[in-house]
């Protein structure tokens, strides 16, 4: 975006996605509408903050224009989770496997064609390949979409952040408590150390 436009909204109980969510849909429907060219939308933030939740409301109000990449996906392969590379800020992530096979292809306007890392069977299923057709808009849901690895593809940038209290209510529920031991011994201390160095939210175009 040519200018740097930072929206704080109230979380509320009551609040309907498209009150919540209206600094985007106004910021998406400028892009789309200035533009003819392939538009990539990253969305960045804290575990349990809504990232999903935005990125699904999305792909339903764009249905024939947007296209959805999950970078919970692209899980670090086995060989790639060294202790030097997990000890790497935002390294527990296949940030190669996801710019090649999903960042330049769409750079690019090509189909991307890709399969999920399967976290439980460490491998990549054949049955799960996925070739997904080029559209005009292309949203990146997940922790470190922002990653400077990738450069600065991105017309968008919306960081999603959220208060600890609800944060950890979210997560007990989507996880458990053994689930939630793990997130706040290892994954949260780690986006955010990821948060901090790359200054990820301060260099957002938008923070809900």
């Amino acid at each position: 975006m040519s200018e740097k436009i930072t929206h704080f909204t109230e979380r509320c109980p009551d609040s309907t996605p498209e009150r919540r969510f209206a600094p985007v849909i106004e910021a998406i429907d400028a892009l789309l509408a200035g533009s003819e060219e392939i538009l990539m939308a990253a969305i960045d933030g804290r575990s349990g903050s809504g990232k999903s939740t935005l990125a699904s409301f999305l792909l339903r109000r764009y249905p024939d224009a947007a296209n959805l990449f999950h970078l919970d996906d692209f899980f670090p392969q086995e060989a790639q989770r060294s202790e030097e590379r997990m000890a790497e800020i935002g390294g527990n992530l296949d940030y190669e496997r996801f710019r090649e096979e999903v960042l330049i292809p769409v750079w690019y306007g090509d189909p991307v064609i890709y399969r999920p890392f399967d976290c439980h069977t460490m491998r990549f299923p054949k049955d799960r390949e996925q070739t997904i057709s080029a559209k005009r808009l292309n949203l990146f849901e997940g922790t470190y979409s922002c990653h400077p690895y990738f450069g600065n593809p991105y017309q968008l940038r919306i960081f999603l952040t959220v208060d600890k209290e609800t944060q950890l209510k979210r997560l007990r529920a989507r996880v458990g408590d053994e689930g939630l031991v793990r997130f706040r011994e290892l994954w949260i201390p780690k986006e955010e150390a990821y948060f901090e160095r790359f200054r990820i939210m301060e260099n957002a175009d938008l923070v809900l």
